[in-house]
């Protein structure tokens, strides 16, 4: 199924048979991605005394009880409402659900303990790019990403620096394939979320902060998928949370 789009006075197709996932599905068992010291998610049938929601135990239906959190257990798209006092919702902020997309890799630079994603970086890869989204894949491209347990590893995280070279370039919607933009143990500094965000006051929200502007961590693309322009498809659930599992889907443009 191929489709003409037209977009920002350029026109473009896409092959709409062929979507390159790259989220993580949630399941709960130990190939399940984890991060911030919390445990795998739990999903079992509903028990109402002796009568167990399963097909398997005797019941009509499977009726599933599904335990998770969204910053921890995988594929997740996050509003600005993650880091402010007030209450903002990502099923309220994310609106529109295309974008233009751009897809680039980035071997993260050691700066002491730390590996960082830089400013420098960022901007080299993007070139002369005009884009709405940015997905960023960090090299090397392991396959334990899909399964591994971020907790107490210092993952790498991008610079204040790059986050704030992101804002500036007009990006809203930035994809990462790690468990946070900022560092893990950071003092609850939280930089790259603000500078994205353009959160100056975490208690007291101004005017110009970006509320429509979107954060999603734990992707994953196999290496297959090459770096370059695509349509994003951001698939959100209707959660009225800060933040919500997610589906974000590239489309190849031809």
């Amino acid at each position: 199924m191929k489709a003409t789009i037209t977009h920002q006075n350029k026109t473009f197709q896409v092959d709409l048979s062929k979507p390159i996932d790259i989220s993580l599905p949630l399941s709960n068992t130990e190939k399940n991605p984890i991060a911030w010291y919390i445990e795998k998610p739990q999903i079992e049938p509903v028990r109402f005394g002796s009568w167990v929601g399963s097909v398997k135990g005797g019941a009509t239906t499977n009726f599933n009880n599904i335990f998770f959190n969204p910053h921890g257990h995988g594929t997740h798209t996050e509003c600005l409402g993650h880091i402010t006092k007030d209450f903002f919702s990502i099923n309220q902020a994310l609106k529109n659900f295309f974008f233009t997309a751009q897809l680039i890799s980035i071997q993260p630079e050691q700066h002491g303990d730390d590996f960082v994603i830089t400013k420098n970086q960022i901007e080299k890869a993007l070139g002369n790019s005009n884009t709405e989204a940015i997905v960023i894949r960090t090299l090397p491209n392991l396959e334990e990403k899909k399964s591994k347990n971020y907790s107490h590893t210092n993952p790498p995280y991008l610079h204040e620096d790059a986050a704030i070279f992101i804002r500036e370039s007009g990006i809203q919607h930035l994809l990462i394939d790690l468990p946070s933009v900022d560092k893990e143990k950071d003092e609850g500094k939280l930089l790259a979320h603000k500078a994205f965000w353009n959160v100056k006051d975490v208690n007291h929200l101004n005017d110009d902060a970006r509320k429509n502007a979107t954060i999603t961590e734990l992707i994953f693309m196999d290496e297959n998928v090459k770096d370059g322009a695509y349509l994003l498809n951001l698939q959100i659930a209707s959660f009225e949370n800060d933040a919500s599992p997610s589906k974000p889907v590239l489309f190849n443009l031809l």
